[in-house]
C-alpha cells in the first residue's frame, strides 16, 4: 500500500456537496494502492428544537455562497417545504448503519442524502427521511432502522468523531494523506475546506514526490 487518504466530511456539510464533483473526478484517478477512507466529522449535534429565522438565514447564506464558488446546484425551495433542525449527527449516523450492511452502503447512502437535501428539498435532520432514503438505496429497512438507532452504530460515530479530532480536523470537507508506515503525527493535509480540482493534483503530486523523497532515507 502507497497510503491512505482520509475524507473527512459530513452529509449536510454544504461546502462537502459543492466539493463532490472535484472529489469524485480526483478519487477516480486514485490508484487501487491508495485506501480511501471517509469519516464522518459531525457538524452539528443532536437537537430536537427547529432551527431559528436567524440560523436558516445562515445556512441559506452558506449555500449562495457555495454556489457561487463552486458552482453546486441547490433547491431553495428546502425553505418553505421543510422545518429542518440544526442536527446532522442523525444522518452521520445513518451513513454509518448503511455500512453495516454493505461496503458500499456507505457512499451509496452519503450520495441519497445530499441529493435529498440539495435538489429534492427533504430534509435529513429527520429519522423518518433517512430510514426513507435507506429503503431507497435497497438496505433491508428493518435491519437499519435497528442499526440507525443501536449503540453500535453510536459507538462507530464516536470513535469516528475521536479519530477526526485526533487529526486536529474542525471543519469540512476535510483530506488528509498518510503514507504507508506513517504514523498520525505524519499526517498531512492535502484540502481542508473546498479545493479545486487543479489545486487537489497540484497538492497531491507534491506530497507523492515527498513521500517518495523520504521513503530514501
Amino acid at each position: 500500500m502507497v497510503g491512505r487518504l482520509y475524507l473527512i466530511v459530513d452529509p449536510m456539510c454544504s461546502w462537502c456537496w459543492g466539493f463532490r464533483t472535484v472529489w469524485d473526478t480526483f478519487q477516480s484517478g486514485l490508484p487501487p494502492s491508495v485506501i480511501v477512507t471517509d469519516l464522518m466529522g459531525g457538524l452539528a449535534p443532536d437537537s430536537t428544537e427547529l432551527m431559528n429565522a436567524q440560523t436558516q438565514a445562515y445556512v441559506q447564506r452558506a449555500w449562495h455562497a457555495v454556489s457561487a464558488r463552486t458552482g453546486a446546484r441547490f433547491n431553495f425551495s428546502f425553505w418553505d417545504a421543510c422545518q429542518p433542525k440544526r442536527a446532522t449527527y442523525p444522518a452521520c449516523r445513518a451513513v454509518i448503519a448503511a455500512g453495516f450492511q454493505k461496503q458500499s452502503g456507505r457512499m451509496q447512502l452519503y450520495t441519497a442524502i445530499q441529493h435529498a437535501y440539495y435538489l429534492e428539498a427533504r430534509d435529513p435532520s429527520d429519522q423518518d427521511t433517512l430510514i426513507a432514503l435507506g429503503a431507497e438505496v435497497g438496505l433491508n429497512t428493518t435491519q437499519f432502522e435497528c442499526d440507525f438507532t443501536g449503540a453500535a452504530v453510536q459507538a462507530a460515530f464516536e470513535s469516528e468523531l475521536v479519530q477526526a479530532r485526533s487529526f486536529g480536523v474542525s471543519g469540512f470537507p476535510t483530506v488528509l494523506w498518510q503514507p504507508a508506515g506513517a504514523t498520525s503525527r505524519d499526517i498531512q493535509v492535502l484540502a481542508a475546506g473546498f479545493t479545486d480540482l487543479d489545486t487537489l493534483h497540484l497538492r497531491w503530486s507534491q506530497l507523492l514526490a515527498q513521500t517518495a523523497t523520504e521513503t530514501q532515507f
